[in-house]
């Protein structure tokens, strides 16, 4: 069973930035592709960046420019480095790893408020 854990959420100022944390268990990690998903109460989850085995990146349009997807083979993590936060960032932040199946993280809160 595969398990991701998300870390680096929190409360930040419009504006602000964070850098979120997904470390997967396994030996698997360089097979991944990587995605970034979003749930705001009330919304449905969507997807926010991705990233394959090869490193391609895809971006939402409303986070493209702003945010940036990376992952460390060595240290099985993957990152969501956000800038330029708005408030409708706020969210539910995913972690999911795709290769024969799916699997997903808890999440992590982002909340973009003054």
């Amino acid at each position: 069973q595969v398990q991701l854990v998300e870390s680096g959420g929190g409360l930040v100022q419009p504006g602000g930035s964070l850098r979120l944390s997904c470390t997967v268990s396994g030996n698997n990690f360089s097979r991944y592709t990587l995605g970034w998903y979003r749930q705001a109460p009330g919304n449905q989850r969507e997807l926010v960046a991705s990233i394959s085995s090869i490193s391609t990146t895809t971006y939402a349009d409303s986070v493209k420019g702003r945010f940036t997807i990376s992952r460390d083979n060595a240290k099985n993590t993957v990152y969501l480095q956000m800038n330029s936060l708005k408030p409708e960032d706020t969210a539910v932040y995913y972690c999911n790893a795709r290769w024969i199946g799916s699997s997903w993280g808890r999440g992590t809160q982002v909340t973009v408020s003054s």
